[in-house]
């Protein structure tokens, strides 16, 4: 995913959010709603997520430098993390203890109609923001399944958009529920419930973002094909005996480092060697656009073998 497209998904969740939390407050604390001023909570949460993630990719697009020599990539995936620890913070934690305290002191809703259009124009701009989301995810899945999608995925943005859409919209068919309830059968604390069951959502799309986004924080390997294509590119050379070990990691969604472990022929004089690594890496580069960086070392398999390095393939 283009670092373009990213933006323009972010931006337009940024604009979604912050058209729809004013009026969503303004009618909670009009109609005295506890789902509504949760809905409202979570809008402004979303919206200091968008600027999160944006912040989060103009620092990572920063270029490496003496203190951070394979540069600012992994302050995206830091980003996101605190994403995920905003939304359940300030999003969950606030909707589950203002429907406990409405559950505990139920006071009807007023003027409930306020809150359908309030909530009703919610639903088109989320589902508005959902969509643009949901293509730009298809676009980088590529057909394949969803979950798989999101656990390969090394651009959180992207799906963090659309899983924080998701909840909203999952959030504000709670609320309409609950508000409905509340006034149809005459029982106020359903409001509440409704703003707990919001507050129960956004904590597992927290839990699910903060799983994904620290697997990336903490150095996640390139994906399957691209570490199979690496080692198959590395054996089709004539002057190499054999693969010890070819490690990646990604400093970004487009930026991975691979290190290769490489068994040259006894016979190979220096120079050819030198070239031989330049074809390998030349190769690895033009086959992944996204590893930006190689290195390889010359090691016979016995003597990587006797460190404890060597790995199947």
């Amino acid at each position: 995913m283009a670092a373009h497209g990213s933006k323009t998904v972010i931006f337009a969740a940024l604009a979604g959010n912050a058209a729809i939390a004013a009026t969503k407050f303004a009618a909670a604390a009009f109609t005295g709603s506890a789902a509504m001023l949760s809905e409202a909570v979570h809008s402004v949460v979303d919206t200091g997520n968008q600027l999160l993630l944006l912040f989060g990719m103009r620092r990572a697009a920063k270029p490496a430098d003496a203190k951070h020599p394979f540069g600012y990539g992994l302050q995206l995936y830091f980003y996101t993390f605190v994403v995920a620890v905003m939304i359940f913070g300030l999003g969950a934690v606030v909707s589950i203890l203002q429907g406990v305290e409405k559950i505990r002191h139920p006071e009807p809703v007023h003027a409930a109609w306020v809150n359908y259009i309030v909530l009703g124009l919610g639903v088109i701009f989320e589902g508005a923001v959902w969509v643009v989301a949901l293509r730009s995810f298809n676009t980088e899945r590529a057909g394949r399944p969803w979950l798989k999608a999101v656990r390969g995925s090394k651009d959180p943005t992207v799906f963090t958009v659309l899983f924080e859409d998701t909840a909203a919209l999952l959030g504000l068919a709670t609320a309409l529920i609950g508000v409905f309830l509340s006034e149809a059968l005459h029982i106020p604390m359903l409001d509440g419930v409704a703003s707990v069951i919001v507050g129960l959502i956004l904590a597992g799309t927290a839990f699910f973002l903060a799983s994904e986004s620290q697997s990336l924080l903490t150095g996640e390997a390139a994906s399957h094909d691209v570490r199979i294509g690496i080692a198959r590119i590395a054996r089709a050379e004539p002057g190499v005996d054999g693969l010890n070990q070819a490690l990646t990691m990604h400093f970004g969604p487009a930026d991975v480092l691979a290190v290769l472990s490489l068994d040259f022929r006894d016979d190979l004089p220096a120079g050819e060697v030198e070239r031989t690594v330049t074809r390998i890496e030349k190769a690895i580069k033009q086959a992944h656009p996204e590893v930006t960086r190689v290195f390889i070392e010359a090691q016979s398999f016995d003597a990587d073998r006797r460190a404890g390095l060597a790995q199947d393939f």
